[in-house]
């Protein structure tokens, strides 16, 4: 008699499984909530959970808080090309003679990109972009270091809330680029060691501003 051969032995145990007529262990899993709820203030969780990310996180009371913070980073890291071309942030800036660059000339050579966002996620500390702004796809990808302007308004708990705003800002058409960034880009496919800027920006700040 032919020995049965371990393979066989595997396909009669699933043959006999899917055989089985069994309950369901876990009847409720899809009514149970991913996390646990929250009530203290998400400014706070987001904060935590931006820098848990290797993120920057700077709150700005106003206008004038955000420049000031502007100006002394950009001393501090002696940046020359930044690039701002989202038109109410266009004119912020140069309102206040903020130095950047509102086209893309030079571009290659871009250390900074200044955006707005759709939304920033608390729970995880990320920042939702999409190119329905005038920023595009390139802005937030290309240069070394990504600066985010949000407002309190923008801020959510959770990504499905996040995604609910799109729904609300683009009722008709939702923009074919969606992109969630937490933290700045990252690697660790070599040698298992982690590596910032792999494949996008080495650094991510997110300035919040009330409003």
């Amino acid at each position: 008699m032919k020995d049965t051969t371990s393979k066989e032995k595997m396909l009669k145990k699933i043959r006999k499984a899917l055989l089985d007529k069994r309950d369901n262990p876990y009847p409720n899993l899809e009514d149970t909530p991913l996390y646990e709820p929250f009530t203290d203030h998400i400014d706070l969780l987001f904060a935590e959970q931006l820098t848990a990310v290797a993120g920057n996180f700077v709150f700005c009371e106003d206008d004038i808080q955000l420049i000031e913070n502007l100006l002394l980073l950009a001393e501090e890291k002696n940046w020359r090309k930044i690039y701002c071309w989202e038109p109410k942030m266009q004119a912020l800036l140069t309102n206040y003679e903020f130095p950047h660059y509102s086209t893309d000339t030079d571009f290659l050579n871009a250390e900074v990109g200044i955006t707005a966002c759709e939304a920033i996620i608390a729970r995880n500390g990320s920042v939702l972009i999409s190119n329905g702004n005038s920023a595009g796809r390139r802005l937030s990808i290309y240069p070394h270091v990504h600066i985010v302007i949000a407002y309190t308004s923008q801020l959510v708990l959770d990504l499905k809330d996040g995604f609910q705003i799109l729904k609300q800002k683009y009722p008709e058409s939702i923009p074919t680029m969606i992109s969630n960034i937490t933290g700045p880009s990252r690697t660790a496919d070599i040698e298992k060691t982690l590596v910032l800027g792999a494949h996008g920006p080495k650094e991510l700040y997110v300035f919040l501003l009330e409003g």
